[in-house]
């Protein structure tokens, strides 16, 4: 790189991080007492389990082993003043025998233990010097500067030597590698999808491009577009728009502004192992079973809260003091993120986008498919991983008999916080039940509701204890309408507070009524001040916005709401919003706010599961597009090209926050399984490393690849689901097909139906042999067929031509029948049919 295009590149970083302009300033006094170790060990002090010694000038300890958290070790050095605004300076030199990560802090000496700046340094045996630089939010006369060296199986001994802390320092510039400044989705693209790139350049007049296959062939050429500044990156932008070209290879590139984009392959499987990788996380994240290395080489551990010691256990979990008087067995469900807590309201969300994913296309989910335990057992494997954290749901609802009963309590995690890394199965904290909450207690009841349709087929059993489990949690919220969860109930576990339970309501309802057919639910709907809202947020659903669940779940799955064409409709007008945001964003993405949230990539992708969910209705192509031209940020197309997705691409996120995908922090652990989605930039950075390093960030630059920065890399449960959902979507190669179905009941009974069905060819040619395929709403099931072949796995029924009846010329019909067995509740004709593997009209 010439020294003239790495200070452009350099000057485009530092403006688009805006960093706090440095200024030059006399280096202040020396703050740390006997920083060098010459008269002893004082006025440092260790816990009671490790004792300070004076060796050859440096401060050494033995550090025992089999503690669970950094904090159970440390050596520290209190009363160090600091200066509201005053940027500091902190070194130190240490080794470790052997190697071991620690933790360097500089915090407040008291509960909540703020860290003002916080360092995890990877000690060599052979020693190093480590530097740091902080700007102190408050001023504070009593600041602690501490090692933490516990969370270690094994002893080890710890020296250091040489600790300053200084104020009056130049503050630290942190520029991320960006690679080169032609930015790509770095998985690849659809052959006969949207392909465009961003050149970040300080040009402002369009660009010669050039697309080289992998010999380094040019195969097009043409110009970008201006786009100017961005105001989500402060970069000023291009587009180049190559989509004309469509020949599938690998390891294509562009070049454009004397800069070459980082490699990609244009392919019709690019997308292909996506919903799988996003769904096999769950079964790692499980809680109260062992995770085989037979099935996760690599990801194998004991069980997690199973009641073995140290673990406390998830099996006779008590309440908080004064919640409640009874335990109840908890085991099971997934971890929701990098920590050991279970929270419902997560695992609600989870829940519904990985049936609702299901439920889209219930062909496109298979047995053996995630190769989990259950594989094997005649049931798609989804639903076998859904159930996992089904039952939990349903183990937190309070029993008959005591107070409250019906609701489900809000979460479940240990009564403090812990460190990283630590397996579940070393936590030792004790485990808590929290009070009752009335989101959660709806979280429930809609995930049950959807539940007993989607197992029906599978296990009717299980279907029915889920319907009733919705029923006693929807009149127990109607009873108990606004018990919110505490917004300081945050020790241990996160709050998950949320003021408004209308939309969960909404959506309760929505489940239940598709579910029931009932009028309760349908009254309940119509009359919800959520029903006629535009609720199609510009920063997308959530687990604290839910109406968008049950607004998504009318308009797709089969009932017979009232007015269902203009539910349908406001579906696609929210999609034409975040459409219309799309395309004038520079970088292509359906999400443009002044700062971006937490969680900010499953918000986006939530966005483009409303766009596409419009091209289900409408079988519009652009909005199909346009679902695929939004995964490109995800992938690399980004300020920071960097893909966000474990796995999936050249350079991408490996280091979520996680206490047992700690690689970063212990080498014996791993990363994060290929396919987990980083929560992505969060323009509050409320971590102290993105606090540190990222201070006047523009919004897509509020992200580092970090184990330590929660507030921008963690990973969840509910971020992965609609990962998965959109990775289905983009493997559905399915098109339209030139047909019509008339499906009709001609009659029922308690017990059956007649149903008739008519195929038209709508088009120009003839269909010679049709296989037709649709899937019921629950557990009706064909019991005897006329003029064609019936088959039936679950719920997804496979009608074939039968002989004399294979050919279909145009604007002529077939016609066959079957005789059908009923399941409880409404049987609504189906809507979606796949002729031939491709899409007929209704």
């Amino acid at each position: 790189m010439t020294r003239s295009r790495a200070a452009l590149l350099a000057l485009l970083t530092m403006v688009a991080l805006s960093p706090a302009p440095a200024h030059a300033a006399d280096e202040g006094p020396e703050q740390i007492v006997n920083g060098t170790f010459d008269t002893g060990t004082a006025p440092w002090w260790g816990t009671a389990n490790v004792t300070l010694t004076s060796t050859g000038g440096r401060l050494c300890a033995d550090v025992p082993g089999g503690t669970a958290n950094p904090w159970d070790v440390i050596i520290g050095q209190n009363d160090l003043p600091l200066v509201a605004g005053e940027t500091y300076a902190y070194r130190f030199s240490a080794q470790a025998n052997p190697a071991k990560v620690a933790k360097a802090l500089v915090q407040l000496p008291v509960d909540p233990w703020t860290q003002y700046l916080s360092a995890s340094p990877q000690l060599s045996v052979s020693g190093d010097t480590y530097a740091y630089t902080f700007t102190a939010p408050v001023s504070l006369p009593n600041a602690q500067v501490v090692f933490q060296l516990g969370g270690s199986a094994e002893p080890w001994s710890f020296c250091m030597d040489d600790v300053s802390l200084k104020g009056g320092a130049e503050p630290d510039v942190y520029e991320p590698d960006t690679g080169p400044r032609v930015r790509v989705n770095m998985v690849g693209y659809l052959p006969s999808g949207p392909k465009e790139a961003t050149v970040v350049t300080t040009e402002t007049g369009p660009l010669e491009w050039e697309l080289k296959d992998a010999g380094k062939e040019t195969v097009a050429t043409g110009r970008s577009l201006p786009r100017g500044v961005d105001a989500s990156s402060g970069q000023n932008v291009q587009t180049i728009d190559f989509g004309s070209y469509v020949k599938p290879g690998e390891g294509y590139t562009l070049t454009a502004d004397g800069e070459t984009s980082r490699p990609f392959d244009i392919s019709a499987g690019v997308y292909d192992d996506l919903s799988s990788d996003a769904l096999k996380l769950y079964y790692t994240q499980r809680s109260g079973i062992e995770i085989l290395d037979s099935l996760r080489p690599g990801y194998g551990r004991p069980a997690g809260h199973a009641g073995v010691a140290p673990n406390q256990g998830d099996v006779a979990v008590p309440c908080q003091p004064g919640v409640c008087d009874y335990t109840l067995n908890v085991k099971g469900g997934w971890y929701d993120a990098g920590d050991h807590g279970k929270y419902v309201v997560n695992a609600g969300v989870s829940v519904y986008q990985l049936l609702s994913a299901y439920e889209r296309d219930k062909a496109a989910f298979t047995d053996r498919q995630l190769n989990i335990p259950e594989s094997g057992n005649g049931v798609p494997d989804v639903l076998d991983e859904v159930r996992w954290e089904q039952e939990f749901l349903l183990s937190m609802q309070v029993p008959d008999g005591e107070r409250f009963e019906g609701m489900a309590h809000h979460k479940i995690h240990d009564r403090a916080w812990t460190g990283l890394p630590l397996l579940p199965h070393l936590d030792p904290q004790p485990r808590e039940l929290h009070p009752t909450s009335t989101a959660a207690t709806l979280n429930l009841a809609a995930t049950a509701a959807q539940a007993a349709r989607l197992f029906a087929p599978y296990d009717a059993a299980f279907a029915a204890r889920n319907l009733k489990a919705a029923r006693k949690a929807w009149a127990a919220a109607k009873a108990n309408p606004a018990r919110l969860a505490d917004p300081n109930d945050g020790i241990g576990g996160g709050a998950y507070p949320d003021t408004d339970v209308s939309d969960e309501f909404y959506w309760a309802a929505a489940e239940l009524f598709i579910t029931t057919g009932e009028k309760e639910f349908r009254d309940f709907v119509l009359a919800s001040p959520h029903h006629e809202a535009d609720v199609w947020l510009e920063r997308g659903f959530d687990w604290g916005h839910t109406a968008q669940l049950g607004r998504l779940d009318l308009a797709t799955v089969p009932n017979a709401l009232p007015g269902r064409d203009k539910v349908r409709a406001s579906v696609v007008a929210g999609a034409d919003k975040y459409l219309a945001v799309q395309q004038a964003h520079p970088y292509g993405i359906p999400y443009d706010v002044p700062d971006y949230d937490w969680g900010s990539n499953h918000l986006i992708v939530n966005n483009l599961i409303v766009i596409a969910t419009a091209y289900d209705l409408t079988g519009e192509e652009k909005y199909r597009q346009a679902a695929r031209q939004g995964m490109d940020y995800l992938f690399g197309r980004n300020a920071l090209n960097l893909s966000y997705v474990t796995g999936y691409g050249e350079v991408a996120a490996k280091n979520q926050h996680s206490r047992w995908y700690a690689n970063q922090l212990d080498p014996a652990l791993p990363n994060p399984p290929r396919g987990t989605l980083a929560g992505g930039p969060n323009s509050s950075i409320q971590d102290p490393v993105a606090q540190r390093l990222l201070r006047g960030c523009k919004p897509q630059f509020c992200y580092v690849d970090d184990i330590e920065s929660w507030s921008t890399n963690e990973l969840t449960i509910n971020w992965n689901a609609p990962l998965a959902w959109i990775g289905s979507f983009l493997t559905d190669r399915s098109g339209r097909s030139d047909c019509r179905v008339r499906y009709t009941v001609h009659g029922s009974w308690p017990s059956g139906f007649n149903t008739q069905v008519v195929i038209e060819n709508t088009g120009d040619t003839t269909i010679d042999g049709w296989s037709l395929r649709w899937s019921f709403l629950g557990g009706q099931r064909v019991d005897r067929a006329w003029n064609a072949a019936v088959t039936q796995s679950g719920a997804v029924v496979t009608a074939r031509h039968a002989a004399g009846n294979s050919r279909i010329k145009p604007g002529r019909s077939v016609t066959f029948g079957f005789l059908g067995i009923n399941a409880p509740g409404p049987n609504p004709a189906p809507e979606v049919f796949h002729m031939n593997g491709d899409r007929c009209g209704g």
